[in-house]
């Protein structure tokens, strides 16, 4: 408050006089508006006009089905429905403020200290062609330390929770620890229902236990929060140098080796971040993660595989029957997987052959079956002779 100023306009009301308001303010080194403020109401200062928005009636359920995911205009015909009457543009720029204030809002505890943290997510459908154009599909698990940026890589046919329990527990056994916390996207396998700004967070409950038994604390990230999950997200960008490898592999085993030397590569290479390889940062990182689950929990997640010896044949030998495999994996060990009455063989993770079990004695693939022929006495024949032989012979094993 001026007090110089209201004694001076003080004399003009009671002399009932109108001064002169730029006069004064010359002289007092004012405005001219604070000198009429002052005579006309004394040291009250005008309330502030507050303006009411066509959206304060709505604001909680456009907040609310923005986690949710539903789109600007969804959300404009929803609150049309009942009653809004505003412009579409006006709601656009409110949904606009909420989105960047949830995203500059600080992020605790993602610039972590030694094993504190990792982020987890998948590659979702990865896919290279054979030399020869065969496609195949395969998505890639992605596990990243928050200290050291250490990756954890593997290359799996399913995303289910079988999968991800089985990827994270050999993933702890390659770092020989756990690290305090794991940090998931809002993924079906891990959450039943996600967190929004109104509610918690439902882990799944065989999720849940899973976390017990094997000592972290699971954290799921927010909406419109992408930092929790940047350094998995910049992990998912990478494995694309694997798009060089299209059309350069022989077949399915090749994936499994390009993966393994894939982690060895970006874990040599220092960080942008840390100016240090994530080797390197590694190894005092160990000294802090919890420790490891006995064994037998550990492997108890890990069921354990049926394994079978492919045969000179190229056969493999499962419930008495036999049962096909390309022949260059003659003499090696492939693992088995039943999965709704259907046979999935493996050759280092990577699937490589699926059959219908039956009860044929004889289970041959139509490549299989050609390779094998072409390989040994039929290899002088021609590709027409081969296929006929092939069709017939093949008609024959079913009526077996």
């Amino acid at each position: 408050m001026r007090k110089d100023i209201y004694e001076k306009v003080s004399m003009f009301r009671m002399d009932d006089i109108k001064p002169n308001y730029s006069e004064i303010s010359r002289r007092f080194n004012c405005d001219p508006r604070t000198v009429k403020r002052y005579y006309e109401g004394g040291t009250q200062t005008r309330k502030k006009q507050i303006k009411v928005s066509k959206l304060d009636a709505y604001k909680e359920i456009i907040e609310t089905k923005l986690d949710l995911g539903v789109t600007v205009t969804g959300i404009y015909y929803f609150i049309k429905e009942k009653g809004y009457e505003g412009k579409y543009t006006i709601l656009k720029s409110y949904c606009k403020t909420i989105k960047d204030d949830k995203t500059s809002k600080a992020t605790i505890r993602v610039e972590t200290s030694p094993g504190l943290s990792a982020q987890v997510d998948w590659k979702e459908d990865f896919t290279l062609h054979t030399k020869t154009g065969e496609k195949i599909i395969f998505n890639i698990f992605l596990m990243v330390l928050g200290y050291s940026r250490y990756k954890f890589v593997e290359a799996t046919i399913s995303r289910d929770q079988k999968a991800l329990f089985e990827c994270m527990a050999r993933g702890f056994e390659e770092l020989k620890g756990v690290p305090q916390e794991i940090w998931f996207d809002n993924m079906k396998t891990v959450v039943d229902r996600a967190k929004t700004q109104y509610s918690h967070v439902v882990f799944n409950e065989r999720f849940y236990h899973f976390s017990k038994d094997m000592n972290f604390t699971p954290i799921a990230c927010r909406p419109y929060r992408p930092q929790t999950k940047g350094k998995v997200e910049s992990l998912a960008r990478l494995t694309e140098r694997l798009r060089a490898y299209d059309y350069e592999i022989d077949g399915p085993e090749d994936i499994y080796e390009l993966i393994q030397q894939f982690k060895i590569d970006i874990n040599s290479e220092p960080s942008q971040a840390t100016k240090r390889t994530p080797y390197d940062l590694l190894l005092k990182e160990k000294e802090y993660f919890n420790p490891l689950p006995p064994q037998e929990i550990i492997h108890g997640y890990q069921e354990l595989l049926i394994t079978r010896k492919v045969s000179k044949e190229s056969m493999i030998v499962y419930g008495g029957m036999k049962y096909s495999v390309p022949i260059r994996y003659i003499t090696k060990i492939v693992s088995l997987e039943i999965l709704n009455d259907i046979l999935h063989i493996y050759y280092n993770k990577v699937l490589i052959r699926t059959h219908k079990i039956t009860k044929n004695p004889f289970n041959y693939h139509e490549t299989d079956y050609k390779e094998i022929l072409a390989s040994d006495v039929f290899k002088h024949k021609s590709d027409a002779e081969l296929e006929k032989y092939t069709e017939d012979n093949l008609k024959n094993y079913d009526t077996i």
